[in-house]
This record gives structure tokens, C-alpha cells and sequence, in this order.
């Protein structure tokens, strides 16, 4: 997801300023200078996910679940993703996160490649 920096502080920079909003604290907001609503995120969001033929059940909560997982997947401390969505338990992170079966099985490849070093460790010392 590394095309997304680039692209936030071209909107940051470029794009948003354009609205005339000044200090205004909120990264998306109207033509107006106001801050977008979640009623009318929700409904661009139905809107060009109707247009991309995705299912009706995709909300755009679904995109906090997607991160979360995608932090998860990429080797991001689970702490991290914890403060980063502002969960005060793991738990809850948890809840969110819906890994792949790829993501699952590299973490099993990854425990058994080291069980396996472990193993052979222990036996080359004793043979000696």
C-alpha cells in the first residue's frame, strides 16, 4: 500500500487547500469547508461499490477491518495496531482482524522452519 502517501499528501497539499478550509481540522470536508458526514461517506461508499459490482454486505466499515488486517499481514507490532485504531484491549483488535490463509500458513512455515533449526541444532551438538 505504498501509493497511498503519496497520494494523501498530494490531496493534503494540493488538492485540499482548493476548498478554502484553512485551519480547519478535518482532512475530508465538503465543498462547503464542512466536515463530510458518515451518512454521505456511506453513500458515495455504496455508490462505487455498486459500480464495481461488489457485493451489497461490503460496508465501509469493512475498510477498518482491511487495515487492521493488512497492519497485521505487513509485520506491524500488534500493539501498534491496537493504538493505531484506538482499542483499549487486544481483544477487541482481534475481533477485527481477518487474516488470510496465505498470511496463516507463512506463519506456520515460519514455526516449523524454526522448530526445525532448533531440532537440528540440538542434534549437531550432540554428536559432537
Amino acid at each position: 500500500m505504498d501509493w497511498i502517501v503519496p497520494l494523501l499528501t498530494e490531496w493534503t497539499a494540493e488538492v485540499r487547500p482548493g476548498f478554502g478550509v484553512g485551519g480547519h481540522p478535518a482532512r475530508w470536508v465538503t465543498e462547503r469547508c464542512g466536515r463530510i458526514s458518515l451518512r454521505r461517506l456511506d453513500e458515495v461508499f455504496s455508490l462505487v461499490r455498486d459500480l464495481a459490482g461488489l457485493p451489497d454486505e461490503l460496508e465501509l466499515h469493512c475498510l477498518r477491518h482491511t487495515y487492521i488486517t493488512h497492519l497485521i499481514e505487513f509485520g506491524y507490532p500488534e500493539r501498534f495496531v491496537q493504538d493505531q485504531v484506538g482499542h483499549r484491549y487486544a481483544s477487541t483488535t482481534a475481533m477485527y482482524t481477518w487474516v488470510s490463509d496465505e498470511y496463516r500458513n507463512r506463519l506456520l512455515e515460519d514455526s516449523l522452519r524454526r522448530r526445525a533449526e532448533r531440532a537440528a541444532t540440538r542434534v549437531g551438538r550432540g554428536a559432537r
